[in-house]
C-alpha cells in the first residue's frame, strides 16, 4: 500500500468512529519554545491532553508531519528517517482501552491487511515502588483479540530490556515491560515526574519481519524490544490515566485520555513486508529518480547509504522550506542547511557532482500534493532555495579544498579534521580519502571526540532549545501568550493593516514575536505600541473564548496565522466585550481571564528576522 492509501484509510476509519479529522500542525511549533521542531503527533495537542477543551470535540484523528534532528547522523540504515508522518487518534476523556485496542488491531489487520501472526505487543508491568498496578486490563483485551484469530497469546513477563536479551521470546505474544519501556509521561518514568504531571501505561505494537533472524550483538536472545532489526515498532497507544500528587503518590485522573501514535512509513513498509523503509513509494520515487540521473543502482552496497541519505534529507528539506524554514546558520534553519549540504555530499559520492538536487523536488511534491497542497503552492520557492544552497555549498567545498591543501603538508590533527567538517562541510571520509592520496595521516580518535561533542550540542538544540513553553502551561507563559494578542493588535493600529503575525516563541521569561513589516520601528512607534498594550491591561478587559467555524471566524475579523491549516471548528479569543473588544484571534489557548493579571508590558528590543519580517522581544514586569 502507498502512504496516501494508508493515510486516507486511517483517517476514514476513525472518522467513521466519530472522530474529527484535524490538520497537521507546522514542523516548527507555534508558541512552544520547548523544542525547535514538532517531533511527535502528541506535541501540538499537549494543552488539550492537559484539560483544555478542543474546538472539534473529544475524538480527534490526524496525520502529523514530524522532524527529529537528533536522527540526522543515524540516517543511512534501513529504518531511520529525519522527516516522517505520525498517524494519531485521540480520546480526550471519552473512550479508553476497551475501544482503542480493538480499533487499532482492526485497522492494522483488516484495513492494512497485516497478518496478525506477525504482530506482537508489549504492556506495562507495574511499578511497585509507586504503587501503580500492572496493566492487566490491556493484556486481557489483547489476549481475546489474538485468540479470536486462532493465535495462542501467551503472556510473558520481561521486566527490563536486559532481561529480554537473557530470557528471549519464551513462546510469548504479549510481553510485560517495566516503566522504562511501557510508561509515558513528559518527564519519563513515574519517579521522575513532578507533582501535577499526568502519565500512564502504554501498549506498543511490533511487526515481526523474520522469526529466524537475530543478531546476538544485541543480546543472547531476541524479544520485541530488541534492537537487532527483527522487530519494528508500528505504533503505541498511551493511556494517560494517572496524575502525580503533591505527596508523591499517584491517583487516577478525572479526564483519562488515549493518545495513539503510529509511524506511517513503518506501517507502509510492513504492508509490503519490506524491512527497508526506503522501499515505500514516497521514498522509492526519489531513489528511482537518482538511479535515472546517475546511471547507478540503489542496490549497489557501496552506494545504498548515500541513496538513503539523499532521499531522506531532500524530502525533509522540502517539507522544512514548505513550512517557511529556509537554510540559515541559526536555530531551525541550521538544520535545513545541514540536510541539504549532507545530501549534496552524498550525491557527489553517487557520482552526481552537478546542481541536481532541485530537479528532484517536483517528484516529492507530486507524491504529497493532496495531503499538503502548500508544497505545490511553494514549489518554485522550495526549488530555488535548494538550488541556491547547493551552489553556496559547492563554493564552500572549493574553499575547503584550498584549506585542506594548507593542512596536508603534515599529518592532520583531529581538531583540524573537525574544522574541515564543521566549517567547510568535509565529512571525515573525504578528508581520509584525500589524505590517503597525499600519504598523510589523520587523527581519527580526536576527530570522533569532537564529533561526539558536536552531536550532543545538536541533540540539545533540537530536543530542548529553550526552557518552558506552552508545553508546561505555566502561569507566566499563559500571561505572555495573552500579551502577544494585545501586541499584534497594537502593532496593527500603530503601523497599519499590512501587519500580520509571522511566528512567535514564548517561555516563562519572555515573549518573542515576529510580524510582517518592511522596516525598523521608530522610537515613537515602539513607545506608542508599548503604551497601547499597557492601556488595555489597565482597562482590566475580560478574555473570552467562543467556538465557531473558520469561515465565521474570518467574517468577524478574527486574526490568525493563515499559512497554517485550521480544522473546521476553531477557538476565537476576544479581549474585551461588547463595543469595547480590542482583539479577536484564532488560537488554541490557554489565556488569562482578565488583562489585569498581566502586569506591565515592556518591549526590550527589536530587530530584523528575515526579509520583510521584524522581531520584537518583550517582557511582563
Amino acid at each position: 500500500m502507498t502512504l496516501n492509501e494508508i493515510r486516507e484509510r486511517y483517517l476514514k476509519f476513525f472518522k467513521d468512529k466519530e472522530h474529527a479529522i484535524i490538520p497537521s500542525a507546522p514542523l516548527v511549533p507555534e508558541n512552544d519554545p520547548s523544542t525547535l521542531f514538532t517531533g511527535s503527533g502528541m506535541q501540538p495537542l499537549i494543552t488539550y491532553l492537559l484539560g483544555e477543551k478542543h474546538p472539534e470535540g473529544t475524538r480527534l484523528v490526524d496525520s502529523q508531519k514530524c522532524f527529529r534532528a537528533e536522527d540526522i547522523e543515524d540516517v543511512g540504515d534501513n529504518r531511520h528517517t529525519t522527516f516522517f508522518e505520525m498517524l494519531g487518534n485521540w480520546s480526550l476523556g471519552d473512550y479508553f482501552k476497551k475501544e482503542q485496542i480493538p480499533w487499532i488491531f482492526e485497522f492494522l489487520t483488516k484495513e492494512v491487511g497485516l497478518d496478525p501472526k506477525r504482530l506482537y505487543v508489549t504492556v506495562f508491568s507495574g511499578d511497585e515502588e509507586n504503587n501503580i498496578p500492572r496493566d492487566d486490563e490491556s493484556v486481557a483485551i489483547w489476549k481475546e483479540l489474538f485468540e479470536k484469530e486462532g493465535i495462542d497469546a501467551k503472556v510473558v513477563k520481561l521486566l527490563t530490556e536486559k532481561e529480554g536479551g537473557e530470557l528471549g521470546m519464551q513462546g510469548g505474544r504479549i510481553f510485560y515491560y517495566d516503566a522504562g519501556k511501557n510508561w509515558w509521561s513528559r518527564s519519563g518514568v513515574p519517579g521522575n515526574m513532578p507533582a501535577g504531571e499526568p502519565g500512564g501505561p502504554d501498549s506498543e505494537i511490533f511487526y515481526d519481519y523474520d522469526e529466524d533472524k537475530h543478531d546476538t550483538a544485541f543480546g543472547e536472545h531476541c524479544h520485541p524490544n530488541c534492537d537487532c532489526g527483527r522487530f519494528v515498532e508500528l505504533g503505541n497507544s498511551v493511556f494517560m490515566e494517572y496524575k502525580k500528587n503533591e505527596d508523591g503518590t499517584f491517583s487516577k485522573m478525572e479526564q483519562q485520555n488515549v493518545d495513539f501514535g503510529g509511524g506511517l512509513e513503518r506501517i507502509a513498509a510492513a504492508s509490503i513486508d519490506e524491512q527497508d523503509v526506503f522501499k515505500v513509494d514516497a521514498l522509492k520515487v526519489i531513489t528511482d529518480r537518482i538511479e535515472e540521473l546517475s546511471g547507478t543502482s540503489y542496490d549497489d552496497p557501496e552506494l545504498t547509504v548515500s541513496y538513503r541519505v539523499v532521499a531522506d534529507h531532500l524530502r525533509g528539506a522540502v517539507f522544512m522550506i514548505g513550512d517557511g524554514v529556509v537554510p540559515s546558520n541559526t536555530e531551525a534553519g541550521y538544520f535545513t542547511r545541514r540536510l541539504i549540504r549532507r545530501a549534496v555530499r552524498h550525491m557527489d559520492l553517487i557520482g552526481m557532482k552537478e546542481n541536481t538536487l532541485f530537479t528532484i523536488v517536483s517528484i516529492i511534491v507530486e507524491k504529497y500534493k493532496e495531503q499538503y497542497p502548500n508544497l505545490t503552492e511553494k514549489l518554485s520557492v522550495i526549488e530555488g532555495e535548494i538550488k541556491d544552497e547547493e551552489k553556496k555549498f559547492r563554493k564552500t567545498l572549493e574553499k575547503g579544498l584550498r584549506e585542506f591543501e594548507k593542512l596536508s603538508a603534515k599529518d592532520i590533527s583531529g581538531h583540524d579534521a573537525f574544522i574541515l567538517f564543521s566549517t567547510y562541510g568535509f565529512p571525515l571520509e573525504l578528508t581520509l580519502e584525500l589524505a590517503g592520496e597525499k600519504g598523510v595521516k589523520v587523527d581519527k580518535g580526536t576527530f570522533n571526540e569532537e564529533m561526539k561533542k558536536h552531536q550532543k550540542l545538536s541533540r540539545t538544540a533540537s530536543v530542548g532549545k529553550f526552557k518552558g513553553g506552552l508545553a508546561d502551561s505555566s502561569g507566566e507563559t499563559t500571561k505572555l501568550h495573552t500579551a502577544a494578542h494585545l501586541l499584534l493588535e497594537s502593532l496593527r493600529r500603530v503601523l497599519g493593516d499590512d501587519v500580520y503575525q509571522k511566528g512567535s516563541n514564548i517561555n516563562a521569561e519572555r515573549l518573542r514575536f515576529d510580524f510582517s513589516h518592511p522596516g525598523k520601528l521608530t522610537d515613537e512607534e515602539k513607545q506608542k505600541t508599548e503604551d497601547m498594550v499597557n492601556e488595555q491591561i489597565q482597562k482590566k478587559l475580560s478574555v473570552n473564548c467562543e467556538e465557531m467555524s473558520l469561515d465565521e471566524a474570518k467574517k468577524i475579523g478574527a486574526m490568525g496565522v493563515f499559512e497554517n491549516k485550521y480544522g473546521e471548528k476553531v477557538k476565537v479569543y476576544s479581549i474585551g466585550a461588547g463595543d469595547d473588544i480590542y482583539s479577536k484571534e484564532i488560537c488554541g489557548g490557554p489565556h488569562v481571564g482578565n488583562t489585569s493579571e498581566l502586569g506591565h508590558f515592556r518591549i526590550k528590543k527589536q530587530k530584523a528576522s528575515s526579509a520583510g519580517v521584524r522581531r520584537i522581544k518583550a517582557v511582563l514586569e
